[in-house]
């Protein structure tokens, strides 16, 4: 009777297991910002001038 239940426990397990091995994970979605790539490609070019600053000046102080 014991094994039985044992047997039966394992079975359900083994199931279950399968279920999670065949199921597709999605990612969750993830909240739209509109702004995110204008802030983004301003915030490269702000960086690009901080660069071409600071080369300058490096440029100067090798003169």
């Amino acid at each position: 009777m014991e094994n039985e239940r044992v047997i039966l426990a394992i079975g359900r397990i083994e199931r279950a297991l399968s279920r999670i091995e065949n199921a597709q994970v999605t990612p969750p979605q993830m909240p739209v910002d509109d702004g995110l790539e204008q802030r983004h490609e301003a915030l490269k070019l702000e960086m690009q001038e901080a660069i071409r600053t600071i080369d300058g000046l490096i440029a100067k102080q090798e003169n």
